[in-house]
């Protein structure tokens, strides 16, 4: 019977990373997937997939809006809806190929198959049995849906039958104002769908710090989405052409309809564990469906571990990354850790929005002092140039001590922005670190600088 130091169940990004770095530290890895390729949904039918579709819808948003601005003069380019298609597979297969390689680099051993936990330390794939001194559960999450809403990936879609439809359509309804449901409905506005948005509550992108989603659901709306706001959807009926979706209005309780050739469901993910064995192996769930775990990651049941998806905090790639990262470290004999207060959190969309740490309203519940320094992009030079000038750098720091207690950024390369001040809190540095520090100009970094500079005297651009 094979037998290894650790066997990780499932190979999306908290997987195989984990699998990775256990092998860099000496541990005889195993890795059990069952797709035809490995990185999970992540790399096969989400985060990679649509931010090809996203660069791609842009790109034909520059040339409408900007290319003749600059005297870039010519005809717009015609959709090829199947080329575009194939990019999207192409950039997929690129990704997915490259941690084959990293498995052979690092002889991670890639069990294909379906896996479940028959025994302490045993794990079937297929009808072979292995053995393992530690299993580590990562088998991500599922997309969710609601009563009265049958998902058939043809008229009814979740973001997997959304990236690949056969051909663009001429209406889209999106239920859920959350990231997949904002990033996939701006990449079928851009090609000329008619996008309404139904959301439940009365503001899009839940959690996120009110400023940002205010302005990000104006600038959507000037291109193209219509936002239904604090409506309960009832039900989807489909029929040959489309489908109709009828949902109540939670401020009145009237009720209302519109149909649509596709609808999307975007109302969130729920984790994945079916067919895993958990309940015979002792593995304990919670309420919510997530494994149920402790700070170093172990389930109830001894040397079985989860991460990711599967367990509780935000579903994210990296997030699972890091827990699978931290998780090789303990299970080599090392200190692992993951500082949740420092992971970010980014929509695709343009502008780009970005955060990390505390938001004003959460500040203001905690009770918590603190300060807040914002810059708007159209005082920066490099944004203006790029037609990006919408939106805000916004840091917020503890009255006494100036420390960085979170930022929000909605504007041109957000998700690359929030870096640095990841970086910052990272190391406990205030918000006069950040502006004592010398930024490139012309960069859009620079707004960065400045809203750390508006947390002090003033900002030098505003």
């Amino acid at each position: 019977m094979p037998s290894f130091d650790v066997i990780i169940i499932g190979g999306g990004p908290g997987g195989y990373v984990c699998a990775i770095r256990c092998a860099q530290l000496g541990l005889k890895t195993a890795l059990v997937e069952g797709r035809d390729t490995l990185g999970g949904t992540c790399l096969n039918v989400g985060c990679i997939p649509s931010k090809a579709l996203l660069h791609a819808t842009h790109s034909l948003h520059e040339v409408h809006e900007n290319f003749e601005k600059m005297g870039l003069m010519g005809g717009a380019p015609k959709v090829d809806w199947g080329k575009m298609q194939a990019y999207r597979a192409d950039v997929v297969a690129g990704n997915t190929k490259g941690i084959e390689f990293l498995f052979k680099k690092n002889k991670v051993t890639w069990l294909k198959g379906w896996g479940s936990i028959t025994a302490p330390g045993m794990v079937k794939v297929g009808d072979e049995m292995h053995e393992a001194k530690n299993i580590v559960i990562a088998t991500g999450s599922e997309a969710s849906s609601l009563p009265g809403v049958t998902v058939d990936e043809k008229t009814v879609l979740t973001s997997t039958g959304a990236l690949a439809l056969g051909k663009i359509p001429k209406s889209m309804v999106v239920i859920g104002a959350g990231v997949i449901g904002l990033e996939l409905g701006s990449v079928y506005a851009r090609l000329g769908t008619k996008v309404t948005v139904v959301e439940y509550l009365d503001a899009i992108t839940p959690g996120m710090d009110g400023e940002v989603a205010k302005s990000l659901q104006r600038m959507l709306a000037k291109q193209g989405l219509t936002f239904i706001l604090g409506a309960a959807v009832q039900q989807v009926d489909t029929a040959k052409g489309g489908a109709t979706i009828r949902y109540k209005q939670r401020k009145d309780d009237s009720e209302a309809s519109l149909t649509s050739e596709v609808v999307l469901v975007a109302t969130g993910r729920k984790p994945y564990t079916e067919g895993l064995g958990l309940q015979a192996a002792g593995v304990e769930l919670l309420p919510r469906g997530q494994i149920r775990t402790d700070a170093r990651f172990a389930t109830t049941a001894p040397g079985i571990y989860a991460i990711g998806d599967a367990i509780t905090g935000p579903m994210l790639a990296h997030k699972a990354e890091d827990e699978g990262m931290a998780l090789a470290e303990i299970l080599a004999g090392h200190a692992g850790h993951v500082n949740y207060e420092v992971i970010p959190g980014v929509i695709y969309t343009t502008p780009e929005v970005a955060s990390v740490g505390k938001t004003e309203d959460l500040l203001k519940q905690e009770g918590r002092a603190y300060k807040a320094g914002k810059f708007a992009f159209m005082g920066n030079a490099r944004a203006k140039a790029m037609f990006q000038g919408e939106g805000f750098v916004k840091i917020l720091a503890d009255a006494a001590t100036d420390r960085i207690l979170g930022a929000h950024i909605i504007g041109p390369g957000a998700g690359e922005l929030i870096h640095e001040i990841c970086v910052a809190m990272e190391f406990g540095a205030a918000a006069q670190d950040i502006a004592l520090t010398c930024h490139a100009h012309p960069t859009c970094s620079e707004a960065v600088r400045e809203a750390a500079l508006a947390c002090g005297d003033g900002a030098i651009h505003a």
